[in-house]
């Protein structure tokens, strides 16, 4: 009897390790390639505003961090640094500051959806026409999936 415990409570540590890797490593693999460093550099040259990401903010963590620079123009947003991977990453912008999952979740209603972000190693995405960037001071990104904070950048 102890023998088939000890095999199923081993079958279930070996089922759960696989499930949560495969989490982890589902959107590494699935991930879309970065814009070229000429791409970003030529948007960087354009930029209006930019801001940083920093891995260390309140709501960051080893799992779930930016670091690198943010640009922005009238009509994209570019960043050259790395993301921690993750499904259902999402760009919002913030009229606020934001560092952490509570504050971000307590102001949701009061920031705009920018675009799916789909690349951690570098990314640009288009600014719908209607948002004007002057509106808002900080970037964000957040996973949908998990509600989870991932990092943010206040631009002006």
């Amino acid at each position: 009897m102890l023998k088939k415990l000890l095999m199923l409570i081993a079958v279930i540590i070996i089922f759960a390790a696989g499930f949560f890797t495969g989490i982890y490593s589902l959107p590494i693999l699935t991930e879309a390639p970065a814009p070229s460093s000429s791409t970003l550099t030529q948007h960087k040259n354009r930029a209006l505003f930019s801001g940083e990401f920093k891995p260390n903010l309140a709501g960051s963590d080893r799992f779930h961090y930016g670091n690198g620079t943010v640009y922005l123009t009238n009509d994209a947003i570019s960043m050259q640094g790395e993301l921690s991977p993750g499904p259902d990453y999402q760009l919002y912008f913030s009229r606020n500051f934001i560092d952490n999952e509570a504050d971000f979740l307590a102001q949701k209603g009061t920031m705009q959806r920018v675009a799916a972000v789909r690349s951690f190693n570098g990314f640009k995405v288009q600014i719908p026409q209607s948002i004007n960037i002057s509106d808002y001071n900080t970037v964000i990104i957040w996973c949908e999936s998990f509600e989870e904070f991932i990092t943010a950048a206040q631009y002006q």
